[in-house]
């Protein structure tokens, strides 16, 4: 029985030391010597690459595709001035400052357009007039005639007539010397037909403001113009008063309408006057359906007829 009991002891013992970690001694044996891990040279780490960003990414290179087409310039609508309405209103009356004309001299009515050339405006106020077939008197500033010949030359090349509106628009110009106002007109003379077709004249000369005097018309005729005042003026120029856009055109309207006469000359004013232009699309087809509207005419007056001949005896 003991000799049992020793056994089973033993062979415990010999589980248990089986069983043991494999970094703890066996029994009875020496602990295992590890093998060493190679050794590492530590780098040092390295140095992070900084990119700056740009303002704004760099675009994606796309394929070029077709250019779309360009759109096509917007017109106005075009101007109607067709048929006839009959009017009854008396003729024009009345005589300008210093001698100046106010009519036509016939039932024709006269448009007369001022301070050009503009070169936002003026080719406006040419195309409504080509719709409706209508011609018209330009009364354009020298130093604005130098610098859009263009405009002048289409003036004179589509029928209208050019009038001599002094060089830089002085009001006071009647109050300087005679030598100071001829060389003013002349000097305007010169570049409106610099820029205008061959054979073109400068047949009439309306006064800054309308301040003739009689010294202005003299000049002006020794120079071959007539001078040209107005019958209807319906103050475009005076928006402190009658207001801009829908308010001005509103009121330019009305008051071509009501002053209008057989034989007026009208004054308004392209230069800087888009709700002028404006007025008149509406205003052409009515005064066409009314009157005849003409250019002032830029040929000399004929001369005057001879007296017949006194029969011989």
């Amino acid at each position: 029985m003991q000799r049992r009991i020793a056994v089973t002891a033993a062979l415990v013992m010999v589980a248990l030391a089986a069983c043991g970690s494999p970094s703890e001694p066996s029994a009875g044996g020496t602990l295992p010597i590890p093998t060493p891990a190679p050794a590492v040279t530590p780098t040092a780490a390295p140095t992070p690459t900084f990119v700056e960003p740009s303002s704004s990414p760099t675009p994606t290179p796309v394929q070029p595709s077709a250019s779309p087409a360009k759109p096509k310039p917007t017109v106005g609508k075009p101007i109607s001035c067709t048929g006839k309405i009959a009017q009854t209103k008396p003729a024009a009356s009345g005589a300008g400052p210093g001698g100046s004309l106010v009519k036509t001299g016939s039932p024709a009515v006269a448009l007369t357009f001022d301070d050009g050339p503009d070169p936002v405006n003026t080719p406006k106020i040419l195309d409504a007039l080509q719709q409706c077939g209508v011609k018209a008197t330009f009364c354009v500033v020298g130093f604005r005639a130098r610098d859009n010949p263009g405009l002048i030359a289409r003036i004179a090349a589509e029928g209208h007539t050019l009038c001599n509106h002094s060089w830089q628009h002085l009001f006071d110009l009647a109050k300087r010397d005679d030598a100071y106002i001829r060389k003013d007109l002349e000097n305007t003379n010169k570049m409106i037909l610099r820029a205008a077709p061959p054979g073109a004249r400068v047949a009439y000369f309306r006064a800054p403001g309308g301040n003739f005097t009689t010294k202005l018309v003299k000049i002006a005729s020794d120079l071959g113009m007539k001078s040209i005042y107005w019958h209807v003026d319906p103050r475009d120029w005076e928006s402190a008063k009658f207001g801009k856009g829908t308010a001005m055109v509103n009121h330019i309207i009305a008051a071509v309408e009501r002053d209008v006469r057989p034989g007026s000359i009208v004054l308004s004013h392209d230069n800087g006057k888009p709700d002028t232009i404006v007025a008149y699309r509406t205003l052409l087809p009515w005064l066409k359906a009314r009157f005849t509207l003409i250019a002032l005419p830029d040929a000399p007056d004929p001369p005057p007829s001879p007296a017949p001949a006194t029969p011989l005896p």
